[in-house]
């Protein structure tokens, strides 16, 4: 009897539930409880929570509890049905578990929290459950935490893309850069991959859309001045890859410098390709007086790092007008520069001008996507990588979509 009041205690029940019977398996390591309800309780209905007499019961289920002394306990029941009206027959909501889960919801709150802090094998060797139902439970926690979040439109998103294998193959990321968090993934990189996320939002969601971040996919572009009123004053073309492009230029010059004077005997540019494509302030103190002298030299290189450079001063400025001065003075350079690769870029980026200014009226980056990104990346090593594609996803989302997780159990919130 004593052990019938002290499981009830532990498995948090409450009338009319009670515990009939407890029997403990020393050689399985097991506890096994039996739960049962008063007679003549009425129960309301899923559905529409009118409170019915108990029309007959379901077939009994066993669900996995917390541990209890290091032994695996396992509840059982019998779910009450109602016959309700309008709706007919359906089970009564069960209050240790969600519908459809073969685990309390006590013991799936320890699972997410294990889950967040590993991987799905090590989660599973720690729970003593299987793979299957670590995803399962990982799965679930995601639907209820984008159910209860549903369709938001932040008011500054980021859009970027992910690899997640070799020959092309990308997710496309919509982020809250407020809130650094994942808010839509969708296969390829394709305009329809984002107009999928738009389609979810009210016309007024997509209004109150403030600044989008991104780079120059025209795809992207596309898609967002399809769906959203005045994208084109919101688009801010991110300025992280805007220099990417011209660190590629820059690259480019180098690697034709490089191939020249090797063929000369001229080992200058030896073990300098990463000194080019550092920022100033980043350099490494023990390479600073090498590369002193490189960037002081007539080397094509060093012109190039010095227009790249120059362009990363596009972004110092409060105030639109004298950016745009300085970007004339910068255009005319870098096209002037005789080197081909910067000239390409910086038409490039001359073609895009309206929406890299637009950072003056929306000084937002893609920076916390790009972090996201590393996150992502890092989730993928954890797991030596995600042969299924909607795995992936479900992590992404589980480890990265700011997302209610728990279930409601015994009153404490989701």
């Amino acid at each position: 009897m004593r052990d019938a009041e002290l499981y009830r205690h532990l498995l948090g029940l409450a009338e009319p539930w009670g515990v009939e019977r407890v029997e403990l398996n020393v050689s399985e390591q097991r506890v096994d409880v039996w739960a049962r309800h008063t007679d003549g309780h009425r129960f309301g209905c899923p559905e529409c929570d009118v409170a019915l007499a108990v029309y007959d019961h379901a077939e009994e289920r066993v669900w996995r509890h917390l541990d209890s002394c290091q032994f695996m306990t396992y509840l059982h029941a019998r779910a009450p049905r109602v016959s309700c009206p309008e709706h007919g027959v359906r089970q009564a909501r069960l209050p240790w578990a969600q519908a459809r889960s073969r685990f309390t919801s006590l013991f799936e709150r320890l699972a997410i929290d294990v889950l967040l802090a590993t991987d799905v094998t090590g989660a599973t060797r720690i729970l003593r459950i299987s793979w299957d139902e670590a995803w399962s439970m990982m799965e679930r926690a995601v639907a209820r935490g984008r159910q209860a979040k549903g369709p938001q439109a932040p008011a500054h998103l980021g859009v970027d893309e992910k690899a997640v294998a070799k020959g092309h193959r990308y997710l496309t990321l919509v982020c809250d850069l407020s809130q650094a968090t994942v808010e839509y993934i969708a296969d390829e990189r394709k305009q329809a991959s984002l107009d999928g996320y738009f389609a979810r939002l009210s016309l007024a969601q997509r209004a109150a859309i403030e600044a989008i971040a991104m780079d120059m996919w025209e795809p992207y572009v596309q898609s967002c001045l399809a769906h959203v009123p005045e994208a084109a004053t919101k688009i801010v073309f991110d300025r992280f890859h805007i220099m990417g492009h011209m660190g590629k230029a820059l690259d480019q010059v180098r690697k034709s410098e490089h191939r020249s004077l090797r063929a000369a005997g001229d080992d200058t540019l030896v073990g300098s390709k990463y000194l080019w494509l550092y920022a100033q302030e980043n350099l490494p103190p023990q390479h600073r007086s090498r590369f002193a002298r490189l960037k002081a030299s007539t080397l094509k290189t060093a012109r190039a790092w010095a227009i790249k450079e120059s362009l990363r001063g596009l972004w110092d400025y409060s105030r639109e007008a004298w950016a745009k001065r300085h970007w004339q003075q910068w255009y005319f350079w870098a096209t002037h520069s005789r080197l081909a690769p910067v000239i390409e870029t910086a038409r490039l980026i001359h073609r895009h001008l309206p929406n890299i200014l637009t950072y003056f009226m929306h000084p937002i980056t893609n920076a916390v996507s790009e972090g996201l990104n590393s996150k992502i990346q890092t989730i993928k090593k954890r797991a030596y990588g995600f042969r299924n594609r909607e795995h992936f996803k479900t992590a992404i989302y589980f480890h990265c979509g700011g997302l209610k997780l728990y279930p409601v159990a015994h009153g404490i919130p989701g």
